[in-house]
């Protein structure tokens, strides 16, 4: 016990830096995405007013998702202790109350948190004029905290934490001290907190959708709500049971049963489509604004992350050979990762001008070429390839060819530092293992194929999860490098987001989609992590 008071009196201050600076902006922004108004930090209830907003009635779908996505975890880990509780033969499930009652103090602390937040946000407006002094600022903030709705939810929540820890630390002194039962607290603990927000979330959901059923009640409209989820939701779920069974096909022995389970599998995807073609029609009424800055990130992920993943292992094969100057190029194609963004975007910005005589369109001219609008034109790049004769649409025509000048940017400043990981991962691979191969009989590229790439697998891994968060996330040189006469095809979700809050001023639609881009990257790192459990070869 004192050895593990010790490492978490060590690992406080992390804790306090991470809580502080990391999770709780975060529970701020889902406080305030729940909030409307213009030029407001405490604004109005309005629930999921603003996530309906962007995506329409795509937002209980995503909830109804969330909630069930929380209790599959809650269940796998409860599973997984039972699992290992049987197999050791221990005694786990002792572990169960304790870590339900930490887990429930620890929730209503949060609920605690989010009724002080509002009460406190809500000071500065009481101090004005000859009220804005230090003594009223302090008065303030003590009869705010002694608030009795306060009170009661810090109590409440501080006797179940009690409660929980003092039962915990009963059952660790009747143990032995080599006793593993330990170990399954924890697993209890995540159990209980992924139950109780997932019921946190379909409660509220339910809420939010009798609401919306009574407002369109009184206004005499109608409202195809529960048809869209169910109808939608179906389609996922067929989805996901046909990856299930397009997955056991390959530990079928007969090919009577691999093909069954194909043909089965391609069915389910037909009904699927079929039932998710309702999808669009729910995308439409969102806001188009956030639909268009999602389609620009996507293309401008599907644009620069595997340019610049193959064009740095190209370069790193290249340096990690024994030639002239090999520091030097290393130094070279690092330097523009390192270089200050804004500057090097505010000189792509020159290179890339609509002027006739600016540096690209001046080269451009040499090859008798005409000049080209670059980051000022709107126009999809397959659009403009086909000379525009066929109306292809927005997906379709490709992303603009203001958009590809800042891909452009984006690929340049991103391979060198690829670049740097890639030799760092190609300097771990034992020489041992391509002097076997050679002596086998492979040549370079069947080196390359067997050896270099399985080994360097983690590293693409990284790389890969790396740059598509990082291209989700990007901001600083798409905001320098954007002009108004592409007409928008260059925001991508984080300028969407910038331009709600700054220039808008919707503090509460900025946090939700700030919300959505974090639940895309989410799901988004989470196929890469299945995906690469199978692919990836620690060695």
């Amino acid at each position: 016990m004192r050895e593990m008071l010790l490492a978490y009196s060590f690992l406080a201050p992390a804790f306090i830096i991470i809580g502080l600076f990391g999770l709780f902006p975060l529970a701020f922004a889902a406080y305030e995405s729940t909030l409307r108004g213009l030029n407001k930090i405490v604004g109005s209830y309005d629930g999921l007013g603003n996530y309906v907003k962007a995506v329409d009635n795509l937002i209980y779908i995503i909830n109804f998702w969330l909630a069930v996505g929380l209790v599959y975890f809650a269940v796998s880990m409860i599973a997984r202790a039972v699992q290992e509780h049987r197999q050791e033969q221990t005694n786990a499930m002792r572990w169960a109350l304790p870590a339900a009652l930490t887990a429930a103090g620890t929730a209503l602390i949060a609920r605690f948190v989010f009724i002080l937040l509002p009460e406190m946000l809500l000071i500065p407006s009481k101090l004005r004029g000859q009220n804005n002094t230090q003594e009223a600022f302090r008065s303030l903030v003590v009869e705010t905290w002694w608030l009795p709705k306060v009170q009661i939810a810090l109590w409440i929540g501080v006797v179940f934490l009690a409660a929980g820890a003092v039962w915990a630390l009963l059952i660790n002194r009747q143990m032995p001290k080599d006793g593993r039962d330990r170990i399954y607290f924890m697993p209890f603990f995540n159990t209980g907190i992924c139950l109780i927000s997932g019921a946190a979330l379909i409660w509220f959901t339910w809420t939010e959708i009798n609401a919306a059923y009574a407002e369109a009640l009184e206004e005499g409209v109608g409202l195809e709500l529960w048809s869209q989820i169910v109808t939608i939701s179906a389609g996922f779920l067929l989805l996901l049971l046909a990856w299930r069974l397009w997955e056991s096909a390959r530990d079928r022995s007969s090919n009577m049963g691999v093909a069954l389970r194909l043909v089965g599998a391609v069915a389910l995807m037909a009904g699927a489509w079929v039932l998710i073609a309702e999808l669009p029609r729910v995308v439409a009424a969102g806001d188009e604004d956030w639909w268009n800055g999602l389609m620009a990130t996507v293309f401008y992920v599907l644009g620069t992350v595997p340019i610049q993943l193959g064009l740095a292992l190209i370069l790193a094969a290249l340096l990690f050979q024994k030639i002239r100057g090999q520091t030097l190029f290393r130094v070279l194609y690092f330097l523009p990762y390192v270089a200050p963004f804004v500057g090097t975007a505010a000189v792509f910005r020159i290179i890339f001008s609509n002027r006739p005589t600016a540096p690209l369109n001046s080269l451009l001219d040499l090859f008798g070429a005409e000049p080209l609008l670059w980051l000022s034109e709107p126009a999809g790049i397959i659009q403009m390839i086909t000379g525009g004769k066929i109306d292809l649409g927005p997906i379709l025509s490709g992303p603009s060819l203001a958009l590809v000048a800042i891909m452009i940017y984006g690929t340049w400043t991103y391979v060198g530092f690829d670049t740097v990981i890639f030799l760092a991962g190609l300097g771990a691979i034992p020489n041992e293992l391509y002097e076997v191969a050679d002596i086998d009989g492979a040549g370079g590229w069947a080196q390359f194929r067997h050896v270099t790439l399985p080994l360097l697998s983690p590293t693409i891994y990284f790389l890969s999860l790396y740059a598509v968060i990082g291209t989700f996330k990007a901001f600083n040189h798409i905001f320098v490098l954007r002009q108004a006469a592409a007409l928008g095809t260059t925001d991508t979700a984080s300028i969407v987001i910038f331009q709600a809050f700054k220039r808008d001023t919707r503090y509460g639609y900025a946090s939700a989609l700030a919300i959505l881009l974090l639940l895309i990257i989410m799901v988004i790192t989470l196929v890469n992590n299945r995906i690469a459990s199978r692919r990836v070869f620690y060695g």
